[in-house]
């Protein structure tokens, strides 16, 4: 069997991407897991599709001024945007490759006749290298939606939630790959042997992560590494990938040995074991979620990172999971959102969010909080936590609950925003039930 090339799974992937209603990454990890690449032709291939996918709109803006006869076919439309993107986005490639492997990639697609047309937009551009990269300048200045390849409606809420200067600080942040960050899994291991492990025995590169709501020595950003899986440590579970803007729910949960706390929405478990992690493994939790493969998830990182004090996992429809009048000292509602505070990681998530989602995702953020608050004790905590930007999801909502809830008062707030805390976005507010 012809054995598949990173710049033909690549446009298999963004082929397929127009067809499904699957995130992306999903369906790369799908190309990837069978194609048998070397770890350096996976990254290009990883590079690819998810440079194309961000930088969508710019790329479109240059196809569409060298396109006179109208949009090409979808999959010739995906190689020259490949190709575009490998002569403006990635300097290593020689622009004779580029040219070379979009031509073919056009044949091989079944789109000979498109292959002469292909070549001369290519072409065109490669030949005026310095004209396209000033065009693309001014477009990120004049037209920031297309320039830095965002929604209209999108940019322009944040132009106004934020100023047009930190609007485009934020869209740079979310055109960069993320780094991958580790939390020590107390647990199992303390910091200091795990940085042995990873300096001495499986040449991990890393910098430690300090921000006034991080434990000391707990997040490390990964500089360099094998595949995640390979590494003994990450079997073992020493560590846990999450990145630092997370870790503030847990830290304002504060949770104590022998204390009782549900996590309302607790799939895949960053969060939850963390909070078990911080009480040392000596409180009493409850998890549940809506999604059965997430909590399969869930008791899979239980598992590998040692966490026992998970009293229960369950449906979160399974309302007799919660016996009688069983009340929490701490209940925290890591609500389901629109993401847009994780945008560098969801690559797509751009394209397919839809401004008239907030008000309905309002609608079921609040439908949970005034369910979760119902599981609070007296003079315990509702902690409320999203992934979110949006005013609509998270001051705002809180606003709405306290104003549909008695009993309850809010006594801590923090925003987290990528481009000044250089961490993903992130919303935490804590309420305490008066009784």
């Amino acid at each position: 069997m012809k054995s598949q090339k990173p710049r033909e799974i690549a446009l298999k992937v963004l082929t397929e991407r127009a067809r499904k209603a699957e995130f992306v990454e999903l369906l790369l990890e799908d190309g990837l897991s069978a194609a048998g690449l070397s770890t350096v032709d996976r990254a290009f291939c990883r590079e690819l599709v998810f440079g194309v996918v961000r930088w969508q709109a710019a790329l479109d803006e240059l196809i569409s001024r060298k396109a006179s006869r109208g949009k090409p076919p979808a999959e010739v439309r995906d190689i020259l945007r490949l190709g575009l993107y490998q002569l403006f986005w990635l300097e290593r490639v020689p622009d004779h490759a580029v040219l070379n492997e979009s031509v073919e990639l056009t044949r091989a697609a079944g789109f000979g006749r498109q292959s002469g047309f292909v070549n001369a937009v290519l072409r065109g551009y490669a030949r005026e290298r310095v004209e396209t990269e000033a065009l693309l300048e001014e477009l990120r200045n004049s037209t920031p939606a297309i320039g830095w390849s965002h929604p209209d409606w999108l940019v322009e809420k944040w132009q106004r939630q934020f100023g047009e200067t930190t609007t485009n600080a934020l869209l740079e942040w979310n055109n960069k790959p993320p780094p991958a960050f580790a939390r020590v899994n107390t647990l199992r291991v303390d910091a200091a042997r795990l940085l042995e492990s990873w300096r001495l025995k499986e040449d991990v590169s890393y910098d430690l992560v300090t921000r006034d709501w991080l434990p000391e020595n707990l997040i490390f950003e990964l500089k360099q590494h094998a595949p995640l899986p390979s590494l003994e440590s990450f079997r073992n579970g020493w560590f846990y990938v999450q990145d630092p803007s997370t870790v503030l729910a847990a830290t304002i949960v504060n949770p104590q040995a022998g204390e009782s706390i549900l996590d309302f929405c607790a799939a895949p478990g960053g969060k939850t074991t963390l909070i078990a992690q911080l009480a040392a493994d000596k409180a009493r939790i409850w998890a549940q979620d809506l999604s059965t493969s997430r909590l399969k998830l869930l008791r899979e990182n239980c598992h590998r990172l040692g966490v026992s004090s998970i009293a229960r996992i369950f449906m979160a429809n399974d309302r007799e999971a919660i016996v009688g009048s069983e009340r929490f000292d701490k209940v925290l509602v890591d609500a389901p959102c629109s993401n847009t505070g994780v945008m560098r990681r969801r690559v797509d998530l751009r394209w397919r969010i839809k401004s008239e989602v907030l008000q309905q995702l309002g609608d079921t953020q609040l439908t949970l909080l005034q369910q979760a608050a119902d599981f609070v004790k007296p003079n315990g905590r509702l902690i409320y936590s999203t992934c979110s930007l949006e005013p609509e999801e998270n001051c705002q909502l809180i606003e709405r609950f306290l104003q549909s809830r008695d009993g309850f008062s809010l006594d801590y707030e923090r925003q987290l925003t990528p481009q000044i805390d250089r961490v993903d976005g992130a919303y935490v507010a804590a309420m305490t039930n008066a009784g």
